[in-house]
């Protein structure tokens, strides 16, 4: 809730709901995913997130505002889980086919610590962010991570330290890395409505939006301008 470019964005309404309702729902969707679990932070301004979990029957924690790795071990801790999946709660088009997938990129190959569908080289549209790594691996990191940017981003650590873990990728067939579908601004989100308006069930998936661009041109500038901040 208290993003400085775009205050309160994750309640913010996307397709007639809160975008962290939007989120809940695409990850839900996944045949792999367990138990989705919302990792908030305990400051009083994200009460409007605890009250909406709460009414809604979403399993959710509450912990340090800047140590989010400290609120994925307490998340894990609690509802247990051999496999943690991390997505972020400003990707409303976070898609249930890309986490399934990379799941599988980490099921498959028992020797990796971690996967992901954005490094070595991002190809998929920024927003469909996935991460998957082993509760070793998260045990790892809250004992191993003693810088603050280590400890707020979660697994910042595992992908500056490639060679001490073994990471895996699910990467797309075609680069589509120029396309912008998290949301940090007024633009941001103008864009994700726009698009959430052409898919009203949200029950589209990535591709869908790839081939509805065709349609909707326009789309690829209102945020093309828009920078990432950087950890």
């Amino acid at each position: 809730m208290g993003s400085q470019r775009l205050p309160g964005k994750v309640m913010l309404p996307v397709g007639g709901k809160p975008m962290l309702a939007q989120v809940v729902e695409r990850v839900r969707r996944s045949l792999h995913v367990d138990q989705t679990v919302v990792a908030a932070s305990n400051l009083p301004e994200d009460k409007p997130i605890w009250q909406w979990c709460t009414e809604n029957h979403v399993p959710f924690v509450k912990g340090d505002a800047n140590d989010v790795l400290s609120r994925y071990e307490m998340a894990a801790r609690m509802f247990g889980g051999n496999l943690i999946v991390r997505v972020t709660s400003d990707c409303p088009m976070i898609d249930p086919q890309v986490i399934d997938a990379s799941i599988q990129v980490l099921t498959e190959n028992e020797h990796l610590d971690y996967a992901c569908n954005f490094y070595p080289v991002r190809t998929f549209p920024r927003g469909l962010d996935t991460e998957v790594f082993t509760r070793a691996c998260l045990d790892r990191l809250v004992l191993e991570a003693d810088q603050p940017e280590n400890r707020e981003h979660v697994t910042l650590m595992v992908y500056r330290n490639s060679h001490r873990f073994k990471i895996g990728s699910h990467m797309a067939g075609t680069s589509y890395a120029d396309l912008r579908w998290t949301v940090d601004t007024e633009k941001d989100i103008r864009l994700i409505r726009d698009i959430f308006h052409c898919f009203p069930d949200n029950t589209f998936h990535w591709r869908d939006v790839i081939r509805a661009y065709l349609q909707h041109p326009e789309w690829r500038s209102v945020n093309h301008n828009i920078p990432q901040k950087v950890a």
